[in-house]
């Protein structure tokens, strides 16, 4: 055994073998040792003939793909060496092969996954000119092909997908690309392949065979031949792999990237799309409020709705129809998707069935999904008037065949074993039924029989014995022995009397002895046999499942629309963007009260209103204006109804963001660096087409350099020949301000805010023209800053102000100009003893601001904003 164990490892060399004994998977050697370690077991060793024990250690067979999981989510690949043959019948050892290798893009552990997206396979074949890409979802059947031209587009390919495993050749390898980052931050598994996997004739020969068909033509794939060469890869990585036909992949499907809204990776994070910047959460982000979706078909797809918007403006405005209907309709909408709620995930489902791992539970699964067919069908007769849901009316198909064989073949409560019986109904198989009443009506055929051959024989004291050695026999008494017939077949002889069989007896033997075994088989090939049927059926079922998923996500929109007081926005090719009380579609949600939120309106176009310039404090409000700008873009260009009183959308091609700061010092960029690498992509990959969301450039260095950039940056966008795209620029550089005048597409915007003495109450509402001052002070007094610190903020604020910004300034000295600023001390002049360290912010000092406030002059905002300042000074006192 151990030498076939050796034997079998030396073909799997680079994956951990999991070695079928008995009832457990066995691992040895350095794979034992890695298992081990990995998985918390306990190591062991095994005598094999060597000098000192093997190591050892192994998982139980029916808890396999929990401890897989594990493994190829650490980035092993596993191979699984199941017994092939019977052990009952086998002679000598059981022979073994490998009939499967399991890594994080081929995982079929549907418990492991997340229901809710793809698991998806990337193959990038890398060259000078077009890189061939390919994605390949085993568990539903999805694969795509497309061909880009930069290293950029390639990342922008694996952000969107977000592959968990990515195959390439070497040359990708070598490419440029920081493999081990890419690695970190896409939370993927990367396996360079060898040289043969990328044969141009033999990926053409596996492509046209698996799809049968002549030439690649038949496949619309032609025109992508690096794309081909990838998919061909795909394609036999995953055939070695799975050792199987892959016959749920049905379809290969080319695309265009420029066919849809490019989003780079800056984009995806700092708009939050699928998940939080800090904690990598689903709430918070845009899905999270678009995803009242009740099936895990319609999540994924509404997943790849929003990472993929489209700039076609026939193809949006087809699923907005499909949303306008179901917003109107509301009761047949609430009615489909009450019958949506039960269907399970009929693509994963078909894997299990295609992949022979699905049990009797999942085809009872399958066929309770299927019920809802029918209905949902029904409900939408009445829909059909608007294309969209005439099409998905069309591509549904109730199935009725597949859930009749189903409801005529399977118990309701099957066991979860498949091998054990117990699986098929009666009256569905006559063999089936005959030996499952052998096992349980056995004694009484026996009884029968033998009380039918006494009365025949006239031999009152024949009886049918057992014997563990010679089984059922008449026994007839010596003296009765003359009464014996011809065709009794004498078996036993005894002291007192003779035992026989008959063929009759002998053939009842046969059946109550092996009716067990033989139902358990029977039961076995039958469920087989329709499990297989159901296979044959995979191109009208995963037909249905796009349309159901479809019609559960223009549910889904509509009902948030709804739910949301959301409106639809109307599109034009003039890029004019109107946008009349927007709102964040997140925060207004995160927010207590949804009528908190302040909306506010924004205009642009691509004549005098390219590019609006905001001004205003932190906290105020700038970055949100801009997100819930970009979001309501996004929304309306994914065909979703938008959170504004009215919006109409001029399509942007991309959405270009550059918001937030952060060091990358795994690649040894500073923050500046990050920020100007974004700038530098921005500014060669936009078009005059593109909307621009750009957040305080240039702050990372020193103010003349910062507002140098700034100022050629907002020259350069605002130049219809070189660029021409309509962006917000929030800043703080109020200097920037005198481009309106001086630039004919430029405007002045600011955030509101109003004052009161020393403190500041933000309004959140965005007005026409420029800030004069940042109320940086302010900002920081109301987060709580010591008040020491803020006097002399202050004081250091005024003297610069005074002084012209533009001398080298080496030190801060006290001007001497004003008898006020001359009592202002730096902190080493301070004498701390007439300080209270531990507790700046007395409360004495909150109850007087609390008593002197008159309430009735008290806004709703200037009430959060006062009790927000006053809890943040009792929060943040200086603790010495």
């Amino acid at each position: 055994m151990m030498q076939n164990y050796m034997r079998t490892k030396s073909e799997y060399k680079d994956c951990i073998l999991f070695y079928r004994l008995g009832d457990f998977y066995e691992m040895f050697f350095d794979d034992a040792k890695i298992a081990s370690k990995e998985l918390e077991l306990t190591l062991t060793g095994k005598a094999c003939g060597l000098e000192e024990r093997a190591p050892m250690c192994g998982v139980p067979h029916h808890a396999v793909d929990s401890y897989l999981t594990k493994l190829v989510g650490r980035g092993y690949k596993v191979a699984i060496c199941e017994q092939v043959e019977d052990p009952k019948l086998a002679k000598g050892l059981v022979k073994r092969d490998v009939t499967r290798i399991v890594t994080p893009g081929t995982n079929l552990n549907m418990q492991a996954l997340d229901e809710t997206k793809n698991n998806y396979l990337m193959c990038v074949f890398y060259t000078d000119e077009k890189t061939g890409i390919s994605v390949c979802d085993m568990t539903t059947g999805d694969f795509l092909l497309t061909e880009v031209d930069s290293l950029k587009e390639i990342i922008d390919e694996i952000q969107k997908f977000q592959p968990t495993e990515l195959i390439c050749n070497d040359a990708f390898l070598v490419s440029g690309v920081n493999i081990d980052q890419l690695k970190d931050r896409s939370n993927m598994v990367v396996n360079p392949l060898e040289a043969r996997y990328f044969d141009d004739e033999s990926n053409k020969q596996v492509l046209t065979k698996h799809f049968k068909v002549a030439s690649l033509i038949g496949l619309g794939i032609a025109d992508f031949p690096n794309g081909t060469l990838a998919a061909g890869c795909v394609l036999k990585y995953l055939q070695e792999l799975q050792k199987s036909d892959l016959s749920n992949i049905i379809h290969i499907y080319p695309y265009l990237t420029n066919k849809y809204m490019l989003l780079d990776s800056s984009t995806r994070r700092n708009l939050e799309l699928i998940e939080t910047m800090r904690d990598k959460q689903k709430k918070g982000t845009l899905l999270w409020v678009l995803d009242k979706t009740k099936t895990a078909m319609g999540a994924r797809m509404l997943r790849s709705f929003i990472e993929q918007p489209l700039i076609d403006t026939d193809d949006i405005l087809s699923r907005q129809s499909a949303v306008e209907a179901l917003v109107k309709h509301v009761i047949e909408r609430d009615e489909i998707r009450e019958y949506l709620g039960p269907i399970y995930d009929l693509e994963r489902l078909m894997a299990k069935i295609n992949y022979h791992t699905a049990n009797p539970r999942d085809l009872l699964a399958f066929r309770n999904s299927l019920k809802m067919l029918p209905a949902i069908k029904m409900v939408l007769e009445d829909l059909r008037d608007t294309v969209s849901l005439d099409n998905i009316y069309k591509e549904i198909d109730d199935l009725k065949d597949i859930y009749e064989l189903i409801d005529r073949s399977i118990v309701e409560e099957p066991p979860l074993a498949i091998k054990e019986g117990g699986i098929i109904k009666d009256g569905f198989d006559s063999d089936i039924d005959h030996f499952r009443e052998a096992s349980t009506n056995g004694k009484s055929w026996l009884s029968e029989l033998e009380a039918k051959e006494r009365e025949k024989l006239d031999i009152k004291n024949l009886r049918i014995k057992y014997s563990n050695v010679f089984g059922y026999s008449f026994e007839v008494t010596n003296s009765f022995k003359d009464k014996v017939p011809d065709y009794f077949i004498r078996k036993q002889t005894l002291t007192n009397c003779e035992r026989y069989t008959t063929p009759e007896l002998k053939e009842l033997e046969d059946t109550i002895l092996n009716a067990q075994d033989k139902l358990f088989n029977l039961e076995y090939e039958m469920f087989c046999k329709i499990r297989d049927s159901i296979a044959m059926e995979i191109a009208r079922i995963q037909k249905t499942a796009k349309g159901i998923a479809l019609l559960d996500v223009f549910c889904s929109l509509a009902y948030v629309a709804e739910r949301n007081h959301y409106v639809k926005p109307t599109l034009n090719d003039k890029g004019v963007l109107k946008i009349q009380g927007g709102r964040h579609p997140v925060i207004e949600l995160m927010l207590d009260r949804t009528d908190m939120f302040i909306s506010n309106d924004t205009f642009l176009d691509d004549k005098k209103h390219a590019i609006s310039i905001i001004t205003g404090p932190n906290m105020a409000g700038k970055s949100t204006y801009m997100r819930q700008t970009a979001l309501i873009v996004l929304m309306a260009q994914i065909g979703s109804y938008v959170p504004a009183d009215s919006a109409t959308v001029g399509v942007v091609d991309r959405i270009f963001t550059r918001v937030g700061a952060s060091d990358d010092l795994g690649s040894g960029q500073s923050t500046f660096m990050v920020e100007m690498n974004e700038v530098a992509n921005i500014l060669r990959n936009a078009t005059s087409k593109s909307l621009l969301i750009l957040d305080e450039i240039g702050r990372g260095t020193s103010t003349y350099d910062g507002l140098s950039i700034a100022w050629a940056v907002i020259e350069h966008i605002s130049n219809r020949k070189l660029l021409g795209a309509r962006t917000l620029f929030a800043t703080h550089y109020h200097e920037l301000t005198e481009l309106e005048g001086k630039i004919d597409n430029v405007n002045n915007y600011c955030i509101a805010v109003k004052e009161k003495g020393d403190d500041i109450v933000f309004l959140h509402k965005i007005i026409k023209g420029g800030a004069d001052k940042s109320y940086g002070i302010q900002v920081a007094r109301l987060a709580g800053i010591p008040d020491m610190v803020i006097d002399r903020a202050k004081a250091i604020a005024e003297e610069l102000t005074d002084n012209d910004i533009t001398e080298k300034i080496q030190g801060i000295e006290v001007s001497q100009k004003s008898e006020k600023k001359s009592q202002v001390k730096h902190y080493d002049q301070v004498d701390l003893s007439q300080m209270s360290l531990f507790d700046t912010v007395r409360d004495e000092d909150v109850i007087k601001e609390l008593q002197e406030i008159d309430i009735s002059n008290l806004t709703p905002m200037d009430a959060l904003n006062t009790l927000y300042k006053l809890q943040n000074q009792l929060k943040n006192r200086w603790k010495g």
